[in-house]
């Protein structure tokens, strides 16, 4: 059996990394075991930021390069007492140029991931973004919630809450098949896509239910692969098998999703922030479609979030290596 076998295997049987770990823990002990990756991180002037960049690089997890203004840098580390001496420090004045050097960075081919600081993520984005000088590809850029619910037995992943605000078809189908590139690319096998909407009936009234039979369909022809989809359901027949039974709906997907994807941005946020404070979720973020992972978290996230986010990003780097070691057939 494989690793991917197996990690699915236990997986499915609600047992995710073991008696009394977090599928957290799981995720994090995984990336321990691949090697560390390259990451720029982007102006880490507060603890948290700077904390969960040095804690994922004792854990083994990533090698950083702190970008960023070197005086505050050494100052937070003083501060909070966080030893950075044996860390590469790149002095940049300020944040919009931190955000730069790190695209430069990896365009250099020295870093395979980047990874958000204390600065806001639209800095971050423009410098990702820009037509000549940043980390487009032709795959658009989306953003994956990695959440920990703990009322449910799954990893549930959530996209797009962060980067796309009215995705049309076109980018839709990107935002799929980047969550479900990186869903297997952690070791969890073939996800089942549930593709959100407020009704499960195709209706002409409701615009996001036409655009989720049109991605099932593009599921269908291969036009998104690695993955069962099914949609448009609403929220209930997704996560719950009674809810989907009730209204009859039969799919390997209903009741059992692993990957939400909502109808815009506004839709993802709240979904995200509430599991977050009503259910009491922990929450890691990843961006993709660009040239390489962005860890890309709130100001406000905990450190252990970020370390998760780190490790999430590292699976998806190794995949990414691994894939591109294999020849050409």
């Amino acid at each position: 059996m494989s690793k991917s076998d197996t990690l699915t295997t236990r997986h499915a049987a609600g047992s995710v990394g073991g008696p009394g770990q977090s599928k957290y823990d799981r995720l994090i002990a995984e990336a321990k075991k691949v090697p560390a990756a390259k990451t720029i991180v982007i102006h880490p002037c507060d603890e948290t930021s700077l904390r969960g960049a040095i804690d994922a690089a004792e854990a083994g997890i990533i090698i950083p390069f702190l970008v960023g203004p070197a005086a505050k840098i050494k100052s937070v580390a003083r501060e909070f007492k966080i030893d950075i001496a044996k860390f590469e420090l790149v002095d940049v004045a300020h944040s919009d140029a931190a955000a730069a050097k790190a695209v430069e960075m990896v365009r250099a081919g020295q870093g395979e991931m980047l990874m958000k600081g204390s600065l806001h993520t639209d800095e971050l984005m423009r410098a990702v973004t820009a037509a000549n000088t940043g980390l487009r590809t032709a795959r658009r850029i989306s953003h994956v919630f990695v959440m920990d619910v703990p009322t449910y037995a799954e990893p549930l992943f959530i996209t797009d809450a962060a980067i796309n605000i009215f995705p049309d078809l076109d980018a839709k189908h990107d935002i799929v098949q980047n969550a479900v590139d990186l869903f297997t690319a952690v070791g969890l096998g073939k996800p089942r896509v549930a593709i959100l909407s407020a009704v499960e009936t195709v209706t002409s009234k409701i615009p996001s239910t036409i655009d989720a039979a049109a991605l099932c369909k593009m599921a269908d022809r291969g036009q998104i692969t690695g993955a069962v989809l099914d949609g448009p359901l609403a929220f209930d027949n997704a996560i719950d098998l009674a809810a989907a039974r009730i209204k009859g709906i039969h799919s390997p997907v209903a009741g059992q999703a692993q990957i939400l994807v909502v109808p815009d941005l506004e839709a993802g946020n709240m979904l995200a922030k509430n599991l977050i404070y009503l259910a009491k979720a922990d929450s890691a973020g990843i961006v993709l479609g660009a040239r390489v992972p962005i860890v890309l978290t709130s100001r406000a996230d905990s450190v252990r979030s970020r370390m998760a986010s780190c490790a999430v990003a590292v699976l998806y780097a190794a995949a990414r290596r691994a894939t591109a070691a294999v020849p050409a057939a």
